[in-house]
Parts: structure tokens; sequence; C-alpha cells
């Protein structure tokens, strides 16, 4: 958690969902003072698991004097965030609404309030599609006057034990020191055995007695056979024929042979996605037990703490809802490095300013000698 040496970071987390960038930017040692979001789904575990209000507004209409008052508490501030990704996504490209198709506007209100607020610090977090695109460069315009780093970060690479590429944008007024995350680059990936072996066994359909989240969607006959069938990493096509889905008989269904698959124990997982509790709907089979994974083994691979409270006391477990708020969630390693980076980079700039206040006064002193 935070460490008594960091700087005093004060954070404002725009589109924080249920804490996950809040969470570890709060193990870093930032001081979170509120986090932003639409969704009143994410009140309850946002406020649950970090000491910080939750702004219950659509960032579009938020001004930068309602920011104001919690932006700066500290001796630096950091505005941080991930716009809605829908846009952008390989897995949102076909069905998406009007309204999904305009949240690319939201990285926009974004830059708009860091040029109005002018924090010392900013950070985005988002897809890694969004570089491709013209509202990355009209982002970057507002940044004018910061010191810029960003980078495609392979989470594998940081502790997250699942397969996923994340745009990460680091911006300071403090020159450009240290605004790297490869420092925090683990030697070997974290595993799927190392994160959710531990958790009790449970079956297709059952919610585990004293942890409501570690709850499994059930099959149905035909799917229950597929996954008796499957083998960790494999595909359908290791399949007798009569269990292959008629699509995937088609030349076009041919090219999706993660669906219907058992993720491996001893690698990491795959993207977890919103669908992430429906065994058809990836590589999303337990390794070992013939059940999708449940919603707490999501979360745990999104690196969220296996204490971490989602569901209010006496809430029913709702696997669409659940599952699209921990899905959307950045994951917890990904907030604490670059947390871990900040806090790195605001000491670097302290102590090079000691250092130059010393020398300006040792030359001083030597004048008057």
């Amino acid at each position: 958690m935070s460490d008594e040496h960091s700087p005093e970071i004060s954070a404002v987390d725009l589109f924080c969902g249920v804490g996950g960038l809040t969470h570890g930017l709060v193990r870093s040692g930032i001081n979170v003072t509120a986090g932003v979001d639409l969704d009143p789904h994410c009140r309850f575990p946002f406020e649950a698991n970090n000491s910080a209000p939750f702004i219950e507004r659509d960032v579009k209409d938020l001004t930068a004097d309602d920011l104001r008052p919690y932006l700066f508490r500290g001796k630096y501030s950091l505005l941080a965030g991930c716009a809605p990704c829908q846009p952008f996504s390989t897995y949102s490209q076909s069905g998406r609404s009007k309204k999904r198709g305009m949240d690319w506007r939201l990285v926009l209100n974004f830059g708009s309030l860091v040029r109005e607020l002018q924090p010392d610090l900013v950070t985005m977090e988002n897809v890694a599609q969004l570089t491709d695109h013209e509202v990355f460069t009209e982002f970057l315009e507002s940044l004018e006057g910061y010191s810029i780093s960003w980078s495609v970060v392979e989470c594998t690479k940081i502790g997250v034990p699942q397969s996923r590429k994340r745009l990460v944008l680091l911006a300071s007024k403090l020159g450009h020191h240290g605004l790297d995350l490869s420092p925090q680059f683990a030697d070997e990936p974290k595993t799927v055995r190392q994160e959710i072996e531990k958790l009790p066994a449970i079956k297709a359909g059952e919610q585990h007695p004293k942890d409501r989240l570690h709850a499994a969607s059930s099959l149905s006959e035909i799917n229950m056979r597929r996954i008796m069938a499957s083998k960790p990493g494999g595909t359908w096509r290791d399949w007798d024929p009569e269990l292959v889905a008629a699509c995937h008989r088609k030349t076009t269904g041919s090219t999706y042979p993660s669906v219907y698959g058992r993720m491996e124990w001893d690698a990491p997982a795959p993207t977890i996605t919103t669908q992430c509790f429906g065994y058809g709907n990836g590589r999303f089979g337990h390794p070992t037990q013939d059940r999708a994974i449940s919603l707490r083994e999501a979360a745990m691979l999104q690196t969220f703490p296996r204490s971490y409270k989602f569901l209010k006391r006496g809430e029913p477990v709702t696997f669409s809802r659940l599952g699209r708020l921990i899905g959307n969630a950045v994951p917890v390693r990904l907030g604490e490095v670059i947390g871990k980076c900040l806090v790195e980079h605001v000491n670097t700039y302290e102590n090079g300013n000691v250092e130059m206040i010393e020398a300006e006064s040792a030359q001083e002193s030597s004048r008057l000698f």
C-alpha cells in the first residue's frame, strides 16, 4: 500500500468504474480524492474498497470547477482516467449502438478538462487501437506544455496474468525523466495457476457459500459435453464432430478456434472481457473444472484482491452486470505500476530540485568568502 516516503499527490479518477485504476494508484502511494463515473452500479464497489467518494456524473457534463476542490488537495495534482473504449475495441466493431459510437468524444472531454485544470500530472489508459485514430492526436494537442510518454503495454510484462494490450499515456509538467513503465516489467509472466488455483472448487451453476462472487454460470447439456471434451489450451477442433457447432463448420467460423476453450494453468489467461463468465464466449473454461471461470476468478485475473467487494449484503448476483463491471475495469496491477512510475518521477524531480538548490547555495557561499 502507500509508502511513507511517497510525495503528496492528489488524484481524481475519471471514468473510474469499480475502481481498478484507483485501487492501483492508492497501492502505489497516491491519494485518490474522488472517482467519477456515470454508472450507478459502480458506486458501491468503488466506495466500499477505496477511501474516496464516488461522483455519479457524465464526464462530458463536468466543468473544471466541479473537480478543483478534489484535484488540488496535495502538493501535486494528477488527473487520471480511461475513457470508454467501445468505438475502438476489436470486441465491439459490430452491433454497436449509435450512442456507443459517440463515446470517442469522451476522450476529447478528458482533454478539455486537462487544458482547463492544468494538473501537474496526467495519465490515460485505453485500448491500443486508439493511437490509430485522429482523436488521439487531438488529445495529445490538449497536453501542450507537458512532457509526454506513451506506449502500448502488454500487461503480462507487468504482472497481470492475462494477455491484454493497453495504451498507457503519462504526461508531466515536472519534466520527462522517469516517465517510463519499463523498469516495472517482470522477468516472467504471471500465470492462471498463480492467481486462482487456491480458490475452492465449484460446479457449473454453483455459488460458493462463503463468497457470492465465486459463482459460475450454468451450462447446457451440449456445452457440458463440450467442456468435458476440451483440454487446456485446446480448441473445438479437438472434439468429436457431433459436438462442433454448425457455425464453426462453415469457412467463416473456422477462424475462431478460441471460443469454447479452456485456459491453461501455467500460462496467462486471455483478455478478460465483459462476457468472460460464458464458456462459449472465448477461452474462458476453467483449466480443470467443468465450467466457465467464476466472477471472482475473473476479478482476480484482473488483479483485484480476493477480498474486493462488488456486491452489497443481500444483493443478487447478476452475471451480465458484474461481468461488464469486471471486464471493463482497469487491471489493479496496471494502475499500481502507473502509480509507482509517477511517484518515482515526482521523487526524482524533488531530489533534482534539492540538488540544484544545494548547488546554488554552495556557489553563493563561495562568493561570500
